[in-house]
């Protein structure tokens, strides 16, 4: 725990000595991250809280109905920022800026087509797309509404999420958190206004929250713009960035060899989501608001693992860049024991205060305890889920992206919807949550196992 990274051209390797111990480094780039995390699902969240308070359980039910649809659309662009940051790790690594605008800019005119095709699908298709999830008669007509907004946003959504990945890769996590931070407070504003039509406002009901997240998006990248101009920052556009925006087929053959096998996990994981929420769906309205306040809050107690795993990426892709790839085990273990200490810890808080959390996004008692219940059966295997993803966000920042992703998606196909459908069967609602430990605790097994038996022997090189 007490080794350290050599010190590099990279701005967080600038901010930190050949002295520092290896765990202060990574909590000076999981700091902002972790913050970032929390903000960007804050913004989600108060959407989500607005909506159950001040509409009703109803219309918290339609949004909640989007949200793996809304996964399950962003999931390439994830694929494609998490290759992009790896790629621009290890360039970045080696202080080539040119190399990082090239993989940043092809990256950025792929997944800008890509929203521009979703926009458009889900314009027309948004109707089809809630009655085939089989969304509760009561909430449909608003879930459509919510959905068409959302969809058509996506583009701005892409951009953004590309943004945070790429500015990562170069050790910048104080960034993206200025960033949230700006967007969060413009949906503070707007969110209720729309609710209750303030300032002349049209009333919207449940679109409200999809049209905030809009606005939000949209002035947070116009002050992102302007901020990494003004810092003279590598990823900002310029001149020079926005002349490598274009489909330059070498390099997004690097990026799609890393993203694309991520990118399809993602999808396997939202098509499994929608397979889960359409068995919650079942259970109605009640079951589905239970649902998305679970995921909302499972979101935030996994921020912790999740930032510890990208943190552990990009050091080790920055590591391999700079020719130190012996210094991937030290890496690791420090990612490992931080897992259990930080997620550990959130973990214990909300079993603590669950019922108060619960609370926050749920009015009616009975949705409440339900809700309550629900969530204390899945909540500790986030610590399990964090240990899987350190084992997998290493093997990933080398290259190694088919073994991880393959143990994932089998996981999920083999473990997680099996589960699910036939506990949800047999002991009903609370069936569906016991498929997420049931996962994640294999992808613990399978993961670690082929981190210790085959990948730590390998000789590890740098791709760009």
């Amino acid at each position: 725990m007490t080794d350290t990274l050599e010190t590099a051209k990279a701005p967080l390797q600038a901010r930190t000595t050949p002295a520092k111990p290896l765990w202060r480094t990574f909590l000076v780039f999981l700091t902002p991250m972790m913050l970032a995390n929390v903000l960007q699902s804050l913004s989600g969240t108060i959407n989500n809280v607005f909506l159950g308070h001040m509409i009703g359980v109803e219309a918290l039910a339609a949004a909640t109905v989007f949200f793996p649809v809304m996964f399950f659309f962003i999931a390439f662009v994830m694929g494609l920022g998490a290759g992009a940051s790896i790629l621009i790790g290890q360039a970045y690594g080696k202080g080539d800026h040119e190399r990082v605008r090239a993989i940043a800019g092809a990256t950025l005119a792929l997944s800008l087509i890509f929203g521009i095709i979703v926009a458009i699908f889900g314009g027309i298709y948004a109707d089809e797309l809630m009655h085939w999830l089989q969304t509760p008669a009561d909430i449909v007509d608003e879930a459509v509404k919510y959905a068409r907004i959302m969809m058509v946003t996506m583009p701005a959504f892409f951009i953004f999420i590309l943004f945070t990945s790429m500015l990562r890769g170069v050790g910048d996590s104080v960034t993206p958190l200025w960033t949230l931070a700006f967007s969060t407070f413009i949906g503070l504003i707007v969110t209720p206004a729309l609710i209750e039509g303030w300032f002349g406002l049209p009333k919207l009901g449940v679109a409200s929250a999809a049209v905030a997240s809009l606005v939000s998006m949209v002035f947070a990248l116009i002050w992102l713009g302007w901020y990494l101009l003004r810092r003279k920052h590598p990823l900002a556009p310029s001149a020079a960035f926005i002349a490598r925006i274009r489909l330059d087929p070498k390099v997004l053959g690097l990026v799609l060899r890393l993203g694309v096998p991520t990118g399809i996990q993602m999808v396997i994981m939202a098509v499994a989501e929608l397979a889960l929420l359409g068995l919650a769906n079942g259970y109605g309205s009640s079951a589905t608001a239970a649902y998305g306040a679970i995921n909302q809050i499972l979101a935030y107690v996994q921020f912790p693992a999740m930032s510890i795993g990208i943190a552990a990426s990009i050091l080790g892709a920055q590591a391999i860049g700079g020719g130190r790839a012996h210094q991937l085990g030290a890496i690791t273990r420090t990612a490992l024991i931080l897992n259990a200490i930080i997620t550990g810890a959130g973990v214990l808080i909300v079993y603590l205060l669950s019922g108060p959390i619960v609370a926050m996004f749920i009015t009616a008692p009975e949705v409440i305890e339900l809700t309550q219940y629900l969530l204390h059966i899945v909540l500790w295997s986030t610590v399990v889920f964090g240990m899987a993803v350190v084992f997998s966000s290493m093997m990933r920042s080398s290259g190694t992206v088919l073994a991880p992703t393959a143990i994932a998606i089998f996981s999920i196909i083999a473990v997680e919807v099996p589960v699910a459908v036939y506990l949800s069967g047999t002991i009903g609602i609370s069936g569906v949550w016991w498929a997420y430990p049931s996962a994640f605790c294999a992808m613990f097994i399978l993961q670690g196992s082929f981190y210790m038996l085959v990948w730590r022997k390998r000789s590890i090189r740098a791709l760009v």
